[in-house]
């Protein structure tokens, strides 16, 4: 089933905060979010005292190529998810399309500053530059039913770029990823192991600091692309 993004109700609060409702679904299952245009970003918000429905929430959010977290709203009895503009922009298409839809709108109606709705169009332009930066890697299951992740080039450079990007994310050759450098004019490679996928999940969330998570974010989620065939 196809992942699909929809954005409607753009408002401006009482509180003079521009919101919108954005609901994402998949496979029968859909989660409505508040979307918020705040000073310091765009706040995606789910909340309920049910936990499965924010874990769905936040699963469904995944699946849009955010890293969003489940946490607990102070003693209240409540859960929400958490997201920030830059895992927005780090997401899929379909996500930065509605997000920029809202702010789109709420700068046409003079509900934001210029100069703020122009930074947050940049940052998601900036998710989108990210994701097609990455090298065309082959994801597909081996007969054993193990998956692959494989870059091949035939360019010995084109491996030490992407080797210094998997680096720069957090990977580590030999634990993460394997490496086989282009000889005689066959293709080398760079081996994506199952867990470097898992380290870079984590490191989507938990990475040392904005840039690192997203830049596991974005490969995470282009992995997910390709996998799906979307790319």
């Amino acid at each position: 089933m196809k992942l699909r993004v929809r954005v409607d109700n753009i408002r401006l609060t009482e509180s003079g905060y521009v919101a919108a409702d954005l609901t994402i679904s998949e496979a029968g299952a859909a989660a409505k979010y508040n979307v918020y245009l705040r000073i310091d970003g765009i706040l995606p918000k789910f909340r309920s005292t049910d936990r499965s429905h924010v874990e769905l929430a936040a699963r469904l959010l995944r699946l849009a190529g955010v890293g969003a977290e489940v946490r607990k709203e102070g003693g209240r009895g409540a859960w929400q998810v958490w997201a920030t503009t830059d895992r927005l922009a780090a997401g899929r298409e379909e996500l930065r399309d509605a997000v920029r839809k809202v702010v789109e709108e709420a700068l046409e109606k003079g509900w934001v500053d210029e100069k703020k709705a122009k930074r947050r169009l940049k940052k998601l332009e900036e998710g989108r530059v990210l994701m097609e930066g990455w090298p065309k890697y082959h994801v597909r299951l081996t007969r054993s039913g193990a998956l692959e992740v494989k870059y091949q080039p035939t360019d010995p450079n084109s491996i030490e770029w992407e080797m210094q990007r998997l680096e720069n994310m957090g990977l580590v050759k030999g634990v993460h990823f394997s490496v086989k450098m282009p000889e005689g004019g066959k293709r080398g490679y760079v081996n994506i192991l199952k867990e470097g996928l898992a380290y870079a999940a984590w490191l989507s969330v938990h990475g040392k600091d904005e840039q690192q998570r997203r830049l596991a974010s974005a490969f995470v989620n282009y992995i997910l692309q390709r996998a799906r065939g979307g790319w």
